[in-house]
């Protein structure tokens, strides 16, 4: 099949920008107020009644307007097929950890996959207020204003981010090292506990690179696609094509990335007790 034209991408574009400021409101009127919190199976991997209230209220949008996309969610796991032309991955409240406790760092993300490559995505944080678009060959935005990558071009002016994964008590490979090894070549840094705005403040130049581990597509699929269309670069932490469901993510503006990916390389994983 042919790809999606401009216009079909602005109009999937429009009706996840509907359903993440939704997801928002719902994610507002449950904040501060949680009176159960539950853990998945893993020390601090979390699920409150606000993840599944957000993730049911982006489900009818979608399923009204894209009833035969696929759909792929943190809460209900896969609907349609995977392989499919369509799929969406969906993030309903990615920062849960960060929202449980009400640090103020937290989003819904959405990103549409077209034969698996990432071409839509809409990051919306509700305590901030910021809506972060974009679409392939259409640009990216925050609040309906373009926004473009940093023009950072040296690691030790830079300021960079990452997380850490839910097995990083089990396993060596748990980017301890890496974040060591950035702290003393960088300004800074920082560890937000949401990848998909870790990915929206890389597109629009508040941080200049970003690698992760650990991850799923609902939390980075959207984060790519911004990025790109930001002017930066995504890639495997080695250079070559991310692969979705690696876990794996190295963004940058472009100007870091092999440095950035020289770096990754040269690190031995710390061992865990």
């Amino acid at each position: 099949m042919s790809p999606p034209t401009p216009d079909q991408l602005q109009n999937f574009l429009d009706i996840a920008t509907e359903a993440a400021l939704q997801a928002g409101t719902v994610l507002r009127s449950y904040w501060g107020k949680l009176d159960k919190i539950e853990e998945k199976g893993r020390p601090g991997d979390l699920v409150t009644a606000a993840d599944k209230a957000s993730e049911a209220k982006i489900l009818e949008i979608f399923g009204r307007h894209l009833p035969d996309h696929a759909i792929l969610a943190e809460e209900s796991g896969q609907l349609g097929d995977r392989n499919g032309e369509f799929l969406w991955a969906i993030d309903p409240l990615d920062g849960t950890t960060n929202y449980a406790h009400q640090y103020p760092f937290y989003a819904v993300s959405l990103g549409l996959l077209v034969r698996g490559v990432p071409v839509v995505g809409v990051i919306y944080d509700p305590f901030h207020d910021e809506l972060f678009r974009a679409a392939q060959g259409l640009g990216a935005t925050r609040n309906q204003q373009p926004i473009q990558v940093s023009q950072t071009r040296d690691l030790s002016s830079s300021l960079l981010v990452t997380g850490f994964a839910y097995d990083r008590r089990e396993t060596p490979d748990n980017n301890y090292a890496e974040f060591c090894h950035f702290t003393h070549l960088t300004q800074g840094v920082r560890r937000g506990g949401s990848a998909s705005i870790d990915l929206a403040y890389v597109s629009c130049g508040r941080l200049d690179g970003y690698w992760e581990r650990g991850l799923s597509p609902w939390d980075i699929s959207a984060g790519i696609v911004v990025v790109q269309e930001a002017g930066g670069r995504v890639t495997a932490y080695d250079g070559r094509p991310i692969d979705l469901w690696s876990g794996r993510i190295l963004a940058s503006n472009g100007h870091l990335h092999e440095a950035m990916q020289r770096e990754l390389g040269q690190v031995q994983p710390l061992s865990v007790p």
